[in-house]
């Protein structure tokens, strides 16, 4: 069915009104109004969206579609004396499904056409041609410091990302994630219209409004997007939920993880490290701070973190030095940090951190969300706001050491036979207050684990002995712990390890899921 045939029916049928080309600025647009449509989009039945591309869309290759360029001349506010400005994307190969676009001045919306002289496109031509009513893929926000690169996208069910003063791509955030993890295929909702708010000429931030349709939820998203060495985006969210879920992410991230220092189970490659996020970061409610090291596992991998209204929590790229990716054109080692901040209280629940395999790095396998206590009901609503900060600093500073570095390998001693069912593990600590210590003084190690024992790496370790090692790396201040992991039940084991002066705790706690051979 095409586009056009569809919304016309969705109009007919009272479930998707057409959105008139002007409203009148008497009624003075707001995000209200955007909350108002989800709410009647809800109350109706949803209409699957199947491939809108035009047969001679479709039939692009990747290199044609790559060779499709927005000309920038064109850009939304290029005219202006304002600070943003906003290319737009076209639909093809991955990206079947449009979205309509709509400026927002002085309390009136505009929706914007598509044109084919927006772009340039690469000597390739259509017959026939494209229709005037294609719609768009979504688009890209440029932003006056630098009007070349782009400082977001979006573009994609409910994908977006954003960049930080290094003008560099990396993991993205998404609108809502539905099912995710479950056995079964999650759902994605999609972003079916934005509002673009025109700024003016000393604004800072560029506010956009998107609605959400999908048919577990709809939704209306207030953006407010504030480009710098970190990028700020400022969320609020009303969610109207036609049936039940059974697992609601919110605020969800979405990385990549191939292989590094803690698993190298694929990575076949050159390069020594691939990755975009080397871990989850949590700041409970309690503020208790957590180091979850992220893997490339064999199987669907599923880890919560109970809570009660989180202050943060993050899939950081801690891992800075290029040495460690040798990779100048993916350039790993500047992807920004993504880091979720609620601005309210959201209560209990739980930091979900789903881990899939993947065989390269094309697909993105690492997601993270908050899961509420309580699934949402059919006829249910929900309000919430938080904070998007990517970049590379914490938006919370911490005075404790952190985890820079976990290793992993075969248990025992160099030189003598490998015990069975071990592993050694090895985590460095940096920061904090160890750097002040007296050379003679050590840190003690509180260290556990769901099942099993651990002991320190020595000739002689047994269960009574030492239950971890640790000394200062010469000539720096990194505090290295090592242990060998002993099990006997092939489940998976849980592990915690953090470091203490008496009652001080000095660090954050490093937890890690390890899944024994066979497990």
């Amino acid at each position: 069915m095409r586009r056009r045939t569809l919304l016309g029916s969705l109009a007919a049928a009272g479930t998707l009104p057409l959105l008139p080309r002007l409203v009148p600025a008497a009624e003075g647009f707001s995000f209200e109004q955007v909350v108002e449509r989800a709410r009647l989009l809800a109350a109706a039945p949803y209409r699957e969206r199947g491939d809108e591309r035009p047969p001679q869309l479709a039939a692009l290759s990747w290199d044609a579609y790559q060779r499709i360029r927005f000309r920038p001349d064109h850009a939304l506010w290029a005219d202006l004396d304002v600070p943003f400005r906003i290319q737009y994307a076209h639909l093809g190969i991955f990206f079947k499904k449009s979205v309509r676009l709509h400026e927002v001045v002085g309390g009136s919306e505009r929706l914007i056409d598509y044109e084919p002289a927006l772009f340039d496109y690469g000597g390739t031509r259509f017959d026939p041609p494209l229709p005037h009513e294609l719609g768009f893929a979504g688009f890209r926000i440029h932003h006056h410091t630098d009007f070349e690169p782009d400082v977001a996208v979006f573009q994609g069910a409910s994908y977006f990302r954003a960049v930080d003063s290094r003008n560099q791509y990396g993991m993205s955030a998404r609108g809502l994630a539905i099912d995710t993890g479950l056995d079964r295929p999650e759902e994605f909702p999609d972003f079916t219209d934005f509002w673009l708010v025109r700024p003016g000429p000393s604004d800072t931030t560029l506010r956009v409004f998107a609605l959400l349709d999908g048919p577990s939820v709809t939704g209306a998203y207030r953006f407010d997007i504030a480009p710098g060495d970190t990028t700020l985006f400022d969320v609020e969210a009303v969610l109207f939920f036609r049936r039940s879920v059974e697992r609601l992410g919110i605020a969800p991230l979405t990385a990549m993880y191939q292989c590094g220092e803690n698993d190298r189970r694929v990575c076949d490659d050159w390069r020594p490290e691939i990755h975009d996020t080397d871990g989850l970061a949590i700041v409970t409610g309690r503020g208790e701070r957590l180091w979850r090291p992220v893997g490339n596992p064999t199987r669907v991998r599923v880890t919560t973190y109970l809570d009660d209204s989180p202050r943060l929590f993050a899939l950081e790229q801690r891992d800075r030095d290029f040495g460690h990716y040798l990779d100048d054109g993916a350039r790993y080692h500047l992807r920004p940090s993504v880091w979720v901040e609620p601005l309210d209280a959201w209560g209990p629940g739980r930091v979900m951190l789903v881990e899939l395999p993947t065989p390269d790095e094309t697909f993105d396998n690492i997601v993270a969300f908050w899961n509420p206590e309580r699934p949402p009901a059919a006829g249910a609503e929900m309000r919430l706001r938080y904070r998007l900060h990517w970049g590379e600093q914490a938006p919370l500073p911490s005075p404790l050491a952190r985890v820079i570095g976990t290793r992993t390998g075969r248990g025992g001693v160099v030189g003598h036979p490998e015990p069975p069912r071990t592993r050694k593990f090895v985590v460095d600590f940096a920061g904090g207050k160890l750097p002040l210590l007296a050379a003679e003084r050590k840190p003690e190690i509180e260290i556990e684990t769901s099942h099993g024992y651990t002991t320190a790496p020595v000739l002689d370790a047994s269960p009574s002995g030492p239950k971890a090692g640790i000394w200062r790396l010469r000539g720096s201040d990194v505090f290295r712990v090592a242990f060998d992991l002993h099990w006997q039940d092939p489940k998976p084991v849980d592990m915690r390890l953090r470091l203490r002066l008496g009652h001080e705790v000095l660090s954050e706690t490093w937890v890690y899921l390890f899944d024994p051979p066979g497990s």
